[in-house]
């Protein structure tokens, strides 16, 4: 590596991390309706390939983390080479017309979006680790800049495609466009700070599971992100049809990101004063606050809710920045390269989504909730709000159990 090795470039790591936060917006939000709205892809189809795509992705990760702690001095090239595949494959989803079936053509390029994301976000979280052991602040203090720099991402990814249509009728060209001048900026930005240390013996999936401390975090992980899984898979319900305000769900989702990104930098600093542990706990406490509050709210409380939202936002700020910090700080001890513990991570994290949808959806549907019905039983409400607020918390409450009886690093 180079002489810029023994400081890392944290801007870099800001810019790098929006650059991959905003390709998860594509990925979940804008490719199925624009493909819906454009090509005429039915829904149930397009549900089908993205059903099918994250089984592929719950395969991938693992299979990326063993390859990234064998990647060695050769890890610049593949992210290279992942990045290409990145930009290339948005490009083709929004900014070229399929040359194939709309659909063959939807899967072909969101499988290149999905592959290239989950392994570059994989070593980009792992090559962190070699990074963060040059900070005064180490950890916390690159996840700050990092965790920031990735809310920042997804809020502009967010805005980017209403506010290009002031400027072109084919916002999404734009939007794959300018994707990928900040890809090639990013990708810049980071040269140097890819590789890191020579080359170590690999770990494997099986020692970093056996050890206790990892293995704990790694559970906790999925626990406490569970509660955010069941809220991101009911938001638009609950906007829509429990506080009757649809038409505000955009600006609520920009509110909670941006309280999010906000909240980032304050947490990893409450960390480094007052441990990690109690930052977390405090967070955790204040999402349960937040989450009975929600459960009390009629329609037409959108001022309250976007309170909620300000607050929720700035409780995940803590669970997104100091968790993978904390986690790190353990592989930094066990597993150094760090490649496949974040593969077994991102495994975790992409695990809840799955899980959650595959438990609220069938109870909703039990219940008689039908989304495309202007008005809803009052069964139907009342099962949502308890699947939005109150089984949140009951999660929130089992994490913050498993927080207390898990030891940590920087204690």
């Amino acid at each position: 590596m180079t002489a810029n090795a023994s400081q890392p470039a944290l801007p870099a790591f800001a810019v790098f991390a929006g650059f991959l936060a905003a390709a998860g917006i594509p990925i979940y939000i804008f490719a199925p309706s624009f493909y819906a709205q454009n090509y005429g892809t039915g829904l149930t189809a397009i549900a089908a390939v993205l059903f099918w795509l994250r089984l592929l992705d719950a395969v991938q990760d693992p299979l990326f983390g063993w390859i990234s702690e064998r990647l060695g001095r050769d890890r610049r090239f593949w992210i290279g080479f992942s990045v290409f595949i990145l930009i290339g494959s948005l490009i083709l989803l929004f900014a070229v017309p399929p040359r194939t079936a709309p659909l063959l053509w939807f899967a072909l390029s969101m499988t290149g979006l999905f592959s290239a994301f989950s392994f570059l976000t994989i070593n980009f979280y792992a090559q962190g680790i070699s990074a963060a052991a040059h900070l005064p602040g180490g950890h916390m203090q690159l996840a700050a800049w990092r965790e920031t720099g990735g809310l920042i991402g997804i809020c502009l990814a967010a805005v980017a495609p209403t506010l290009l249509m002031v400027w072109t009728a084919a916002p999404m060209v734009g939007f794959a466009l300018g994707f990928a001048a900040c890809g090639l900026l990013a990708s810049w930005m980071m040269r140097h700070q890819w590789g890191g240390t020579a080359p170590r013996a690999p770990s494997n999936f099986a020692f970093i599971w056996r050890d206790h401390l990892a293995r704990r975090m790694l559970i906790l992980a999925f626990v406490n992100a569970m509660p955010v899984a069941v809220t991101s898979t009911l938001f638009l319900f609950f906007v829509t049809h429990r506080l009757q305000a649809g038409a505000w769900a955009g600006g609520l989702l920009l509110v909670f990101f941006l309280s999010a990104a906000g909240s980032a930098p304050l947490w990893a600093k409450a960390a480094q004063r007052f441990g990690t542990r109690r930052s977390l706990i405090f967070a955790m406490g204040l999402a349960i606050v937040v989450f009975a509050l929600a459960a009390f709210l009629r329609g037409g409380d959108v001022a309250f809710f976007a309170l909620i939202c300000i607050a929720s936002g700035a409780s995940i700020g803590a669970d997104l920045t100091l968790l993978p910090a904390a986690f790190a700080q353990r592989l930094a001890v066990i597993a150094p390269n760090g490649g496949e513990g974040f593969g077994l991570w991102s495994l975790m994290s992409k695990l809840t989504l799955a899980a959650a949808a595959i438990a609220v959806f069938p109870i909703l549907d039990r219940a008689g909730f039908d989304a495309s019905a202007p008005e809803q039983t009052a069964q139907a409400l009342s099962t949502l709000t308890l699947l939005y607020a109150v089984c949140p918390l009951i999660l929130k409450l089992v994490a913050i159990g498993l927080l207390i009886k898990t030891p940590l690093q920087d204690e």
